[in-house]
């Protein structure tokens, strides 16, 4: 039985949507489309740790948001046929939080960690003995009187998981076994999961629909899957039997979605750099700063998306805007830029 301990936050707790979004994901990498290395490695790492009776080797899962970080981590323990305990960095604030979560684990359970990037630095280095040794070490009392305490701990495995790889520190990348990056789904990809997608939930419809959200679900499984809903909100609201291509067009519309999957916020960040800074380069806080988004969300969200599609590009001075995000929001291309992109490469 798979146990879950959620200490996450608000914007991932509760809500209609957070159910179905469990209804839909996977259950076993059989299930999981795309990510084939992945894949793979985990399915040797549990074969050889079934085999052997032993936890699977700690496990750093890293890349863009809602590629599959969390349900992968859910299929391991389901595969391992262990209890999870799910948690996330900003939610552990202090030595304890993450002492009471360690000691409750039982032999080969799976803690995973979202976000693990953002653990402060004395309860990271509290992970670096449960990790190595099985063993937490604690800090009794204060100034002379101070004493170390080691506890033993069960056998775990920590599962971490990152936007952010590289602020991670040294000590606590180095004692993880697997690290593996995932990467933007290919469409044909997303068109299988929207497909299993559609017929968990019961929506009609037919491929040519299915390929329009593939391709206006930035690579992304999640946002595949959160475009699926709500173009059953509108064939539910208008009564229609069946989703075809040219109604999921008009609702992707509706939503503000174009055929790359660019939002009112994408175009919003290229138009500004375009107008405001000449098309760059620029740096990221000033992005920030004239479009009224933080900076993190411009990095984690918008930015990873638009340099895959070839519409950034990130230079020592700054972001620039590349030749085809103009020609996709029809503004004219200035010879300028052009001339000045080659010195900035050269």
């Amino acid at each position: 039985m798979i146990e879950r301990e959620n200490k996450i936050t608000a914007a991932e707790a509760g809500g209609q949507d957070d159910q179905l979004d469990l209804t839909l994901r996977p259950k076993t990498l059989g299930e999981y489309v795309g990510q084939e290395d992945a894949k793979m490695n985990l399915r040797v790492a549990i074969g050889a740790a079934k085999t052997r009776s032993e936890p699977v080797e700690h496990i750093l899962l890293y890349g863009p948001p809602g590629l599959g970080k969390t349900t992968l981590a859910n299929i391991v323990a389901r595969e391992m046929g262990v209890n999870i305990k799910v948690t996330s960095g900003p939610a552990i604030e202090k030595q304890g939080d993450l002492a009471s979560i360690l000691t409750n684990l039982q032999e080969n359970d799976i803690l995973f960690i979202d976000e693990i990037h953002r653990l402060k630095t004395q309860i990271e280095e509290i992970l670096y003995s449960a990790m190595e040794d099985y063993a937490l070490d604690l800090i009794i009392g204060k100034g002379p009187a101070a004493r170390s305490m080691r506890l033993t701990l069960p056998k775990f495995t920590l599962i971490g998981a990152t936007t952010k790889v590289g602020t991670l520190s040294a000590p606590l990348r180095d004692r993880f076994g697997h690290i593996y990056k995932l990467d933007f789904y290919r469409e044909e990809e997303i068109r299988q999961i929207v497909r299993r997608s559609a017929k968990l939930l019961g929506v009609g419809m037919d491929e040519p629909a299915m390929a329009e959200v593939g391709k206006s679900a930035r690579r992304t499984p999640r946002i595949a899957n959160r475009l699926l809903k709500r173009l059953r909100d509108f064939a539910t609201v208008e009564h229609c039997g069946k989703i075809d291509a040219p109604f999921a067009k008009k609702c992707l519309k509706l939503l503000g979605v174009d055929m790359l999957g660019l939002d009112k916020t994408d175009r919003q960040i290229l138009v500004t750099i375009i107008e405001k800074f000449n098309g760059g380069p620029v740096g990221l806080s000033a992005i920030a700063a004239a479009t009224a988004e933080e900076t993190e969300t411009i990095e984690d969200w918008y930015e990873p998306y638009l340099l895959q599609i070839g519409f950034l590009d990130r230079t020592r001075q700054g972001r620039v805007v590349t030749e085809n995000a103009y020609l996709h929001l029809e503004i004219d291309y200035p010879e300028k830029q052009n001339q000045k992109l080659r010195n900035l490469f050269n």
